[in-house]
């Protein structure tokens, strides 16, 4: 391309900042907006100009009329989205209308980044979760408004981003969590089935792609994918290390269909291969020491005296056999305390002599229990079912041991959390490294806590937990409690 004014949305992202550094050295002036949800400052590129805010205020931000636009600033997590509809609406509803409303203004050309959900399991995974069914939508509007006004544009479909500069955590790609999982000791977390295909497309080669799109595409249809598709499965093997299986997964599509023909016309065809990204990976980057398949568990009550949440957890136990559940509980009740596990990978440690004011006790004497466990074996991370009388026990552990925590809320009505429990709830859901649940107990929570997110980081413990607390809220959905 000729030297020109370039706009990139999302442009601290791991696709904008590759196309920033691109746009950079060929001499191009970049402007990037972000609004830094899931891009990181730490991506700059020296040369473009980063301005911070939200694509619904685009025009307001960018006074200048750019060459061309390309928009990458959305909402990017198809599982995620399930539990975040609210924010995927703000993101890729809103904030995609803005940048519409721009490019008509300005009269310039237009790339903008759909998503291959839209063409999985034969195009019924468009529906299947908010992110895909925004994207397909943004996509059609797109076409609509280009082909009605004539204004130039052209619309690519991204399959599976992968490469240098991949975000872990809870908006991380598959990639990069099992390599988060490899670097510290864990098993490698795979959602049922397992043989869901992807077509896993280096970071370069879309790059490489846009570029071309942006001189001499017009239209839709962009496939932007390497032609070899991978099994979740199959990519785990690369590492070479332990699987575990997890239950399947709403919004997990089991294949997409992949047209690389319009593309291939410009001249463009994916160069990098998944397994030697892998392979340069391990040669550079040593196995973690090995953690246990094991998981620290805080639940005030448990079997057989139980609610939908602890009902929950002993479905996702009995879907994960080979993942040990060691579970801090009270006793509660005389038939509690007798009570034997129900299942071979659930061990019970009840505290109290079998009456229910045995949860008052729990924080305190479930805590010693847990500390003296923590010392005989390396867990995965620690986990409490709902943010009560198990997460105090939770808490104090975490504060002792670093030992991260997750909290997950189920049926627990925060709303009506009395004054004088509102103080402790707080520490709890302060101290916390996660705390996740339906939308509206999230914003309760939030409200109640001193943070600014409840979704931080959980450091090591984090790419195995990601996982597995998506599989415990999908079963939690089907409940019809979230």
């Amino acid at each position: 391309m000729a030297q020109k004014l370039i706009l990139v949305t999302g442009g601290a992202g791991l696709v904008g900042s590759n196309l920033c550094r691109r746009l950079v050295e060929e001499g191009h002036k970049v402007i990037s907006l972000d609004n830094y949800f899931a891009g990181s400052r730490d991506a700059h590129v020296a040369g473009a100009e980063y301005r911070e805010g939200h694509t619904k205020d685009i025009a307001r931000h960018v006074p200048e009329t750019p060459d061309v636009v390309f928009h990458l600033g959305e909402y990017a997590r198809v599982e995620q989205s399930l539990l975040e509809p609210e924010l995927v609406y703000d993101l890729n509803v809103l904030g995609t209308k803005g940048v519409v409303e721009f490019w008509k203004a300005k009269q310039c050309k237009l790339v903008y980044a759909g998503s291959s959900t839209k063409f999985g399991d034969g195009g019924a995974a468009r529906e299947a979760t908010p992110y895909a069914s925004s994207k397909a939508a943004n996509t059609e509007l797109v076409k609509k408004i280009g082909d009605e006004l004539h204004l130039p544009y052209a619309i690519t479909y991204f399959y599976n981003v992968y490469g240098p500069g991949e975000r872990a955590g809870i908006y991380g790609t598959v990639v990069e969590a099992f390599k988060q999982m490899y670097l510290h000791g864990e098993p490698l977390a795979v959602t049922s089935p397992g043989t869901q295909k992807r077509n896993f497309t280096h970071v370069e080669d879309i790059v490489d792609a846009l570029m071309l799109v942006a001189e001499k595409g017009q239209g839709d249809e962009y496939g932007l994918g390497n032609e070899r598709s991978y099994s979740i499965l199959e990519l785990a093997r690369l590492f070479g290390t332990e699987i575990v299986m997890l239950p399947p997964r709403a919004g997990s599509r089991t294949q997409s269909s992949l047209d690389t023909r319009k593309v291939n016309g410009l001249g463009w065809r994916a160069k990098r291969d998944l397994s030697g990204y892998v392979s340069n990976f391990l040669r550079d980057h040593s196995r973690g020491k090995t953690r246990e398949k094991r998981v620290l568990v805080f639940s005030t009550t448990f079997f057989p005296v139980q609610g939908p949440a602890e009902e929950t957890l002993i479905k996702l136990m009995r879907q994960m056999p080979d993942v040990q559940f060691d579970i801090v509980t009270a006793a509660f009740s005389p038939e509690a305390k007798r009570a034997a596990s129900p299942l071979p990978n659930a061990r019970i440690y009840r505290v109290g002599s079998g009456r229910p004011s045995d949860k008052y006790l729990l924080p305190i004497l479930g805590s010693r229990v847990a500390l003296k466990l923590y010392r005989t074996h390396r867990y995965l991370f620690a986990w409490s079912i709902m943010a009560s009388y198990a997460a105090f026990a939770g808490m104090l552990v975490r504060r002792r041991t670093r030992l991260p925590l997750l909290i997950t809320l189920a049926d627990q009505d925060l709303d009506s959390v009395s004054s004088l429990m509102r103080m402790p709830l707080r520490l709890v859901l302060t101290d916390a490294d996660q705390v996740y649940g339906p939308v509206s107990q999230e914003k309760t929570a939030a409200a109640i806590s001193s943070r600014r997110t409840l979704h931080r980081s959980i450091g090591e413990g984090d790419a195995f937990a990601n996982q597995l607390r998506y599989s415990y809220a999908e079963l939690l959905r089907l409940r019809g409690m979230s």
